[in-house]
C-alpha cells in the first residue's frame, strides 16, 4: 500500500498492542511514535478479517481495483504511487560505525551521522496520518533461519 493511500480500518489505539510484546521492541516503537507523531497507531494482526477490511477500504478509496472474481478470486489491482516507488541508488546508504563492512558498490555513512541527519526529518513526519505497526517473518515460521521484524509504515 502506498503512503496515505488507504485509510485505516476501524481505529485501534496505541493501548491495544499485543500483551506479549518484547519490552525492547515496545520501547523502540514508542520512540518512533514520539518522533513521528502519527494521529493514530494501528497494530496489524494479519487476520483474514483485517485483510478483507483493507481491501474493502482500498476499493472504496479507488486505490484497489477488484479484478474479475470468477477468473481471479481474491485478486485486486494496485498501482503504486509514482512518488513512492523510485529507489535512488545515490541516496541509498549502508549505515555502520565503519566503512569496511559495506562492500565496494554501496554508499556508506557513519551510523551516528545518519541518525543526526534523519531525526530532524522524521520529527512530526506522520502528523495527520496513521502509523501501521506490521510484524512479519522472513522465512518459514519456526525455522532457525527465519528472521522476525516489525515495519512501521503509513
Amino acid at each position: 500500500m502506498t503512503a496515505a493511500a488507504v485509510r485505516p480500518p476501524p481505529a485501534k489505539s496505541h493501548n491495544t498492542r499485543p500483551n506479549d510484546l518484547n519490552p525492547l521492541v515496545q520501547q523502540w516503537i514508542d520512540q518512533c511514535i514520539q518522533l513521528c507523531k502519527p494521529d493514530q497507531v494501528y497494530w496489524c494482526d494479519g487476520s483474514a478479517q483485517e485483510r478483507q477490511s483493507m481491501f474493502e477500504q482500498g476499493v472504496k478509496d479507488n486505490v484497489f481495483i477488484q479484478l474479475n472474481q470468477q477468473k481471479l478470486p481474491g485478486c485486486y489491482l494496485h498501482r503504486s504511487n509514482q512518488n513512492d516507488v523510485a529507489r535512488s541508488e545515490h541516496l541509498t546508504f549502508i549505515c555502520t560505525p565503519s566503512e569496511d563492512v559495506v562492500g565496494p558498490t554501496n554508499n556508506w555513512m557513519n551510523d551516528k551521522a545518519a541518525y543526526a541527519k534523519l531525526r530532524p526529518l522524521f520529527d512530526g513526519c506522520m502528523r495527520g496520518r496513521t502509523m501501521y505497526v506490521c510484524p512479519f517473518v522472513m522465512g518459514p515460521i519456526g525455522s532457525p533461519l527465519a528472521k522476525v521484524g516489525i515495519e512501521l509504515t503509513d
